[in-house]
């Protein structure tokens, strides 16, 4: 008779798998100073998913003009947004993952927090999750519109770290969530609540992040799905396109990006009669330097020299109760199937 021959193990016995939930959002700078505004330009400027020219022509540029001049102007910006706690994009992101985290703790649901630039970093994040037993990561962007430059990239970056990982674990992303019930119901309590502390303005306006036009026309669906996100909200709030305006911000370079721009209409508003505005950002998760400093900042100052009499702008959902329930809804839905969340998504 033939001996049966047992397979070789470790002799360890391995833990039970675990899962994970990893929010993922742009980074920031460590500090508001131009050496680490350089470290972070650097690796965000460097992503070919943000900066589509060929490397041969942009690396001159990258390097021989535009990190000599940006880093000391934006690390003036930063500096007049930075807390005592650090850069409010990381405070507010570590608030907002502590809220989920709340939320999940009874489920063994993990939730971590990952920068796509700077730190904590992705790569680190999804090697720590991997070492403590985690086998099926769901990846969240917090992105609420999908493009490639931000969304992508951020994909991008999460194959990239699991590529240096033998054992894979089983993999979820959420592309968007632009039309999340639970999203436009917080973004109108936001508002209706600011309504209820300040008053109504005579226009709200939708300032979404800009994307240069080319990138919609090479597939990216980010111009519908922000046109998506102002339809649901109007409605939402009964308002219609005379009343609540979209416009698109933070735009760079001499080529076309999406209109209207938010700087021209707070240009030509206060020549048509209309002086006192409010600002909401849809398309950012939590307070930042696009927020803070360009619109809340800088461009209340452009609105008020055009003749307005207040730019008022209304914060970003961050850490508060219905943006965690809303993504905890969102969560929620992207891990049915995996058996010990299954309770908790039911």
């Amino acid at each position: 008779m033939t001996d049966i021959i047992a397979p070789q193990t470790t002799g360890a016995q391995r833990p039970a798998a675990k899962t994970a939930v990893l929010l993922v959002n742009l980074g920031t700078p460590e500090t508001p100073t131009s050496t680490a505004v350089r470290r972070y330009l650097a690796e965000f400027l460097s992503d070919p998913r943000v900066i589509e020219t060929p490397r041969w022509l942009w690396w001159p540029i990258l390097h021989g003009a535009i990190l000599r001049v940006r880093p000391a102007r934006s690390a003036r910006a930063y500096a007049s947004i930075w807390t005592p706690q650090g850069s409010p994009l990381f405070v507010l992101s570590r608030a907002l993952a502590a809220g989920l985290r709340t939320e999940f703790a009874a489920s063994g649901v993990r939730v971590e927090l990952a920068m796509r630039y700077g730190q904590p970093a992705l790569r680190e994040a999804i090697t720590h999750l991997h070492g403590e037993g985690v086998r099926r990561l769901l990846v969240l962007p917090l992105y609420p519109q999908y493009s490639a430059a931000s969304t992508g990239s951020a994909i991008d970056a999460a194959m990239q770290a699991l590529r240096a990982l033998r054992w894979l674990p089983e993999l979820r992303t959420i592309n968007d969530y632009h039309d999340h019930a639970g999203y436009i119901d917080a973004l109108a309590a936001s508002v209706r609540a600011h309504w209820q502390r300040a008053g109504r303005a005579q226009k709200l306006l939708l300032s979404f992040h800009g994307l240069p036009q080319r990138c919609i026309e090479q597939g990216d669906p980010y111009l519908d799905q922000c046109c998506t996100t102002a339809a649901l909200l109007r409605a939402k709030l009964g308002l219609d396109e005379k009343e609540c305006a979209l416009g698109f911000q933070s735009r760079v370079g001499r080529e076309a990006w999406i209109r209207p721009y938010t700087e021209e209409l707070l240009d030509q508003w206060p020549r048509q009669g209309v002086r006192r505005i409010q600002v909401l950002c849809p398309g950012f998760a939590v307070d930042c330097l696009e927020t803070l400093e360009e619109i809340a900042l800088r461009d209340r100052e452009r609105f008020l020299a055009a003749g307005g009499e207040s730019l008022d702008y209304i914060p970003a959902l961050n850490a508060e109760a219905t943006h965690v329930a809303a993504l905890a809804a969102l969560i929620r839905r992207h891990l049915q199937g995996w058996t010990e969340t299954d309770d908790v998504c039911a």
